[in-house]
């Protein structure tokens, strides 16, 4: 079957067992051309990603990829950045009726398996498009600490150690895996771990970040998620050009 006929029929499987349409929300997650990565530490959990400002008229403060999903649940969004704010607003929605049914926060990796769910069913009916974005979780939870999950577009989902996404994905893991051997986390307090992201993006990118080129979250265990502002991250910025 050719791959026009086959486009037609997105819920077909092709007959070397592929589904195409699935692997173009793949191929999307890189489209916008961001790195993101989330890393666990003892009693904290990390996400970082670039920021690009595409035109000097925007309002940079309107672009963000980093979202709080719930008081105790934060994400890195990697991808279509319209799918990715389609995606927060119904996980928002998910964690908010958990909390509200059940009479606690939604935990991560719930949170994860709903969203892995939800993603599966949109790569079998002809009427919705797999979402091309990547979602990474982090969350200190009360009874397992802190948690890092991702869910692909396929609806797979699963916990880390670290991960990241997008172009550079694979450099950043094979990164993150020499930091991390033999490590059940990243060691040090919130800060070392932040500074560990920052080296590792950077190192992968070769890029030497400016404050506004970054974004981070941090869910640690005495607070709940929240983004470091530009002053923050500056002074991890200033850390990390001292040791070196």
């Amino acid at each position: 079957m050719s791959g026009s006929a086959y486009d037609r029929h997105i819920t077909i499987f092709s007959d070397s067992g592929r589904l195409y349409q699935v692997e173009y929300a793949f191929k999307a997650i890189t489209s916008a051309n961001i790195t993101s990565l989330g890393v666990k530490g003892k009693n904290c959990a990390v996400v970082l990603s670039q920021k690009k400002v595409a035109d000097k008229l925007i309002d940079p403060s309107s672009v963000s990829y980093i979202f709080r999903l719930s008081p105790s649940v934060g994400c890195v969004m990697t991808g279509s950045i319209a799918d990715a704010r389609a995606s927060v607003d119904r996980a928002r929605g998910e964690a908010a009726e958990f909390r509200y049914k059940y009479g606690y926060e939604m935990p991560c990796d719930v949170l994860a398996k709903r969203l892995g769910n939800i993603n599966q069913v949109y790569t079998q009916r002809a009427y919705m498009r797999p979402l091309g974005v990547a979602t990474t979780l982090v969350s200190v939870d009360s009874e397992k600490g802190p948690q890092l999950y991702k869910v692909d577009p396929a609806g797979y989902y699963i916990g880390y150690k670290a991960t990241a996404s997008g172009p550079k994905q694979q450099e950043a893991i094979t990164y993150l895996e020499k930091k991390l051997k033999n490590k059940e986390y990243a060691d040090g307090s919130w800060e070392d771990v932040v500074e560990l992201g920052i080296t590792a993006l950077s190192n992968v990118l070769s890029v030497d970040f400016k404050k506004h080129e970054l974004e981070i979250g941090i869910e640690g265990t005495d607070i709940g998620f929240r983004k470091l502002t530009e002053e923050e991250i500056d002074e991890r910025l200033q850390a990390i050009s001292e040791k070196d």
